[in-house]
C-alpha cells in the first residue's frame, strides 16, 4: 500500500520494448518488436548452444512472442537486441495477432487503414485503438476527478494548461495530484483489504471475526492512509490497530497468502510500468501525426499503460503518396487542347491574310 512513490519511479524508467509499423502503399502493413538485454559470452554459449533459438534473453513478459513469423538477434559487446517482425495483407488480420501482453492478457486493439486516390495523390489514413484498461481499476478514477481532469493526467489530453504560464501551470497541476494520488493508494487498499476478506479463513486467531474485519473497511482505510507518503510498513500498522499481528502472513512474500498478495499488487503496479515507444511510418509525406512527433519522416508515440487508464488510446497518422504522373498526364493534356484550341483558328486567320493582301 502507499506505493504512489514507486508507480513513479517506475515511469522513469528506460524503456526496453520498441514496437514499429510500417504502412506499405500497396496496403501491407509490417510490425516490428525490438528489445534489447545485457547478456554476457558465457550466458550466450550456455543459452544458445545445440538448435535453441537465439534469442535475447529473458524475454519481456510483456511481448507476445507468439504473433511472430520471423526474428533476428544483433550483438554488440554484451548488449543483445532481438528484433521479432512480421507481415499482415490488413491492419484487421495485424490486430488478430496482437504483440502485446499485460499481466498475462493480450492488449487488445483494433485499426484500419483508408486509402483514397484524389488523382494527383493518394491519401492514406491510419488508425490504429488500443482498449483501454479501466476496469483494472475498482474504484473508477472518475469518482475523484473530472474526466478532463483524469485524461489529461494520465494522456496529456485535452490541454488544460493551455495559455498559462509556468506558475500558472505548476499551481493548476498541484491541485490534480492529491485527487490523483488518492485514487491510487485507495485502489490500492481496496486490493489489501478485499484480499484479506477473500482469505479470511486462512487467518489463524483473527482478532476481529470476518463481519466485524469488513464493517472497519473505512475506519481501518482512514487509519493506514492518515499520514501520505510515510515510510511505514504494512503488517506493523495493522499490528498496532488491532494488537494483533494475525494479520503478518499477507504482507510476508515467503507464505503463500503475502505472495498472493503481492501478485496482485504488481498487477496492478504493471500497468504504471507498461511502456512501449511506438513508431508509424507511413507512405509518402506525413501530413498529419495526430498526437504523435515527427522525427526524420516517422511519427513517435507514446504507449504506457497510464494512457490506457481514462479510456482507449487512439492512434492517427495521415500520409500523401504525390502521382507525379498525374501531373504529367495533365500538363499534356493541357498541352493538348491549347494545340487544338489555338489550331482550329489557324485556318481562318490564313485566310482571312490572304483576302486582306488581295
Amino acid at each position: 500500500m502507499l506505493l504512489t512513490s514507486a508507480v513513479f519511479i517506475a515511469s522513469c524508467e528506460k524503456p526496453n520494448v520498441r514496437m514499429h509499423t510500417i504502412i506499405h502503399e500497396d496496403g501491407w502493413i509490417e510490425r516490428q518488436i525490438t528489445y534489447s538485454t545485457i547478456m554476457s559470452q558465457e550466458m550466450r554459449d550456455s543459452l544458445w548452444s545445440g538448435d535453441n533459438v537465439c534469442l535475447a534473453e529473458p524475454v519481456p513478459e510483456c511481448l507476445n512472442i507468439d504473433a511472430f513469423m520471423g526474428s533476428h538477434t544483433d550483438v554488440e559487446g554484451d548488449t543483445v537486441t532481438t528484433t521479432f517482425s512480421r507481415s499482415f495483407r490488413s491492419p484487421e488480420e495485424m490486430c488478430e495477432q496482437t504483440p502485446l501482453q499485460l499481466n498475462g492478457r493480450h492488449l487488445q486493439s483494433s485499426a484500419k487503414l483508408e486509402k483514397k486516390f484524389r488523382w494527383f495523390y493518394t491519401e492514406y489514413i491510419y488508425e490504429e485503438t488500443f482498449n483501454t484498461v479501466a476496469d483494472s481499476f475498482k474504484l473508477p478514477a472518475t469518482n475523484y476527478a473530472d474526466q478532463d481532469v483524469i485524461s489529461y493526467w494520465f494522456t496529456g489530453q485535452p490541454n488544460l494548461l493551455e495559455g498559462l504560464n509556468g506558475s500558472e501551470a505548476s499551481e493548476k497541476i498541484s491541485k490534480m495530484e492529491p485527487f490523483v494520488t488518492q485514487w491510487i493508494n485507495d485502489n490500492l487498499f481496496k486490493i489489501c483489504f478485499d484480499y484479506i476478506v477473500n482469505h479470511y479463513d486462512s487467518i489463524q486467531n483473527p482478532p476481529v471475526d470476518k463481519e466485524q474485519f469488513v464493517a472497519l473497511q473505512d475506519s481501518l482505510a482512514n487509519y493506514l492512509l492518515k499520514d501520505e507518503g510515510t515510510d511505514w510498513k504494512a503488517a506493523e500498522e495493522l499490528e498496532k490497530f488491532f494488537h494483533s499481528n494475525a494479520y503478518a502472513p499477507f504482507f510476508d512474500d515467503e507464505t503463500p497468502l503475502g505472495e498472493g498478495l503481492s501478485e496482485e499488487l504488481s498487477n496492478k503496479l504493471n500497468i504504471f510500468w507498461f511502456s512501449v515507444p511506438y513508431t508509424l511510418e507511413m507512405p509518402g509525406m506525413i501530413v498529419s501525426p495526430g498526437t504523435g512527433i515527427i522525427k526524420d519522416g516517422i511519427i513517435h508515440y507514446s504507449l504506457t499503460g497510464e494512457r490506457l487508464i481514462p479510456g482507449d488510446y487512439i492512434i492517427t497518422a495521415a500520409s500523401r503518396v504525390t502521382h507525379i504522373w498525374a501531373y504529367v498526364v495533365t500538363v499534356l493534356i493541357i498541352l493538348v487542347a491549347l494545340f487544338l484550341f489555338f489550331g482550329s483558328f489557324l485556318p481562318s486567320l490564313t485566310s482571312k491574310n490572304k483576302r486582306i493582301t488581295k
